[in-house]
């Protein structure tokens, strides 16, 4: 049995990294500040022995005895890291270090969830991990993509120079159950305005396009990624390479809930936001033998069902 913390444990991610792990028989250590996660994710398993959960911010140092840290703490929703860009900033480069520090001490083989954005309005589609990427360093989402590349420095760095364990994974645009269904995120939004009879607000002409993760998808590869023996230490790209435009989603979203009266209405596109993002995955084929199985439709319709749950 092993003894696995997990950063960021009440999130959207966090929380079913969380059941995943404790399905398996292993000891879990959910750690988070609960600026974004909720203590709803983890309510169904606060009871069970191998579970335990720390109020605490990443930002801080810690000194706790660990076999494998999962590196996923941080506001990860555009309304979400830019409404204190400055903490989204610590949290991604103080939260690094200091977890990095805790692996070094119990020499723990740490993973980082890394993110699609650091690749930002990318000029190269789709994009594989080789591509060092098209980002503002002085945008409205630069707390957040330069947050996320500065870790990935400190996770190599520690690597070179301390041997440390570490794997790097680049998650791109996930979805499902326990969604913030305030997060500001775009399947979350669409699901919830169909759903109250909402407009459904597009940013731009919906042209942009964006791949799809259903979030089981997502754990299999990061689980994978951490056990993995060999010395591939990433970054590795973990996303659907499905590619829809958000007037597509908007689309099938309103297919799904035919009762909505939702309306598609079009608002102006923000600063930075992305025009394409599709990952190649080929890297992640060859060396985790892993690709997504959960097509759209199938991980909407589950996801539906979730958030038509939480509103009984």
């Amino acid at each position: 049995m092993k003894k696995i913390l997990v950063t960021g444990g009440a999130g959207f991610l966090g929380s079913n990294l969380c059941v995943r792990l404790l399905k398996e028989g292993n000891q879990v250590v959910a750690l988070d500040n609960f600026y974004t996660g909720r203590k709803d994710n983890i309510a169904d398993f606060l009871k069970n022995e191998n579970f335990q959960v720390l109020e605490h911010d990443i930002t801080q140092p810690i000194d706790l005895k660990v076999d494998e840290i999962y590196n996923l703490a941080c506001p990860a929703s555009p309304p979400h890291y830019q409404c204190d860009p400055i903490f989204t900033y610590k949290t991604s480069i103080l939260g690094a270090l200091n977890m990095l520090e805790l692996a070094k001490a119990n020499n723990a083989k740490i993973l980082q969830a890394s993110t699609s954005e650091v690749y930002g309005d990318p000029a190269i589609h789709p994009q594989p991990e080789s591509y060092w990427g098209n980002v503002n360093p002085v945008g409205i989402r630069s707390c957040y993509d330069e947050g996320k590349r500065g870790a990935e420095t400190l996770f190599f760095d520690y690597h070179r120079q301390y041997n440390l364990p570490i794997r790097v994974i680049r998650i791109f645009n996930t979805y499902g159950p326990n969604m913030d269904p305030k997060d500001g995120r775009v399947v979350s939004n669409f699901i919830m305005q169909a759903l109250q009879n909402k407009d459904i607000t597009i940013f731009g002409d919906g042209s942009q396009t964006r791949s799809f993760q259903y979030v089981d998808d997502l754990l299999d590869g990061m689980i994978k990624m951490m056990n993995n023996e060999s010395d591939f230490i990433g970054p590795v790209n973990l996303g659907n390479p499905g590619e829809f435009t958000i007037k597509e989603l908007a689309e099938k979203v309103l297919q799904m809930i035919p009762e909505s009266s939702s309306k598609i209405v079009f608002e102006p596109l923000p600063g930075d936001d992305p025009k394409q993002r599709k990952p190649d995955i080929s890297l992640a084929k060859e060396k985790l033998n892993w690709e997504p199985k959960v097509v759209l439709d199938e991980g909407l319709k589950k996801t539906i069902e979730y958030f038509l749950q939480l509103s009984k």
